[in-house]
């Protein structure tokens, strides 16, 4: 009888449902879906997460049929994908960031497989997300996702989730943002390998003997990784203040 009242359908829909929102955030969020996870590891967490959050999930809201499961499973899933479209957004700047840099480095052909998403990327742009992952787990932001699992479940029924048209305009936004803050970063970089063509350029025409391809490139990539190591603390500032934004946007919208 103690079985049978415990693994009631209600209790069961419940346990699935809160399953795939962990296993949605765990496709989609930075660190946990990380391309050297294998899936069955991540459908591991999934499970004993939701078997740690369930005794605080409130009551299932909603009837249990065929339809409404399934449209419950696929708003999980939604949620799970806006959340992770939000804070992979802020995560991106870096990455963009580090295709600029390695443009104006002469880099740009230089690209290795990243690990984090299995996709070719210039190798100043892997180095830059490398260092920003350690920053986001030396800054706990898997904790911050469980913690926000967590004041989901008050504010966001299992399988309740509606998109609406202001979280698609944010996200345009977000993605507005990661340009203009990807350039920012960027700039201090971009702006002495202009300084240095010009004075390269100069050079050249006062002294004809003078090989850009010998001496020019490699002073460039030298004055940019001094500029690049200067300039990394303030880079995973701005990460940090990007990433705390999309986690205060995510609690606006959710």
């Amino acid at each position: 009888m103690f079985l049978t009242d415990i693994f009631n359908e209600t209790n069961v829909v419940a346990f699935i449902l809160l399953f795939f929102r962990f296993a949605a955030l765990f496709l989609a969020v930075p660190i946990f879906s990380h391309n050297n996870i294998p899936m069955n590891i991540k459908a591991a967490m999934a499970f004993f997460f939701t078997v740690v959050f369930y005794s605080s999930m409130p009551p299932l809201a909603i009837e249990i049929n065929v339809a409404t499961i399934i449209i419950a499973i696929l708003g999980e899933f939604m949620l799970g994908l806006a959340v992770g479209i939000i804070l992979q957004v802020a995560y991106n700047v870096i990455t963009f960031a580090g295709g600029q840099i390695s443009f104006m480095m002469g880099f740009s052909m230089a690209s290795a497989i990243d690990p984090q998403s299995g996709i070719s990327m210039p190798i100043i742009s892997q180095f830059l997300s490398l260092i920003a992952l350690m920053v986001l787990l030396a800054l706990n932001l898997h904790h911050w996702v469980l913690l926000f699992v967590d004041a989901s479940l008050k504010t966001i029924p299992l399988g309740g989730f509606l998109m609406t048209p202001d979280l698609f305009e944010y996200i345009i936004h977000a993605t507005s943002r990661m340009f203009l803050v990807g350039f920012m970063i960027a700039f201090p970089i971009v702006a002495l390998s202009w300084l240095a063509d010009v004075i390269f350029g100069m050079l050249m025409k006062t002294m004809p003997q003078f090989n850009l391809l010998v001496i020019g490139f490699p002073i460039k990539i030298m004055v940019a990784f001094v500029v690049l190591i200067a300039t990394l603390t303030a880079t995973m500032l701005i990460l940090k203040t990007e990433m705390l934004d999309a986690f205060n946007a995510i609690e606006m919208f959710f």
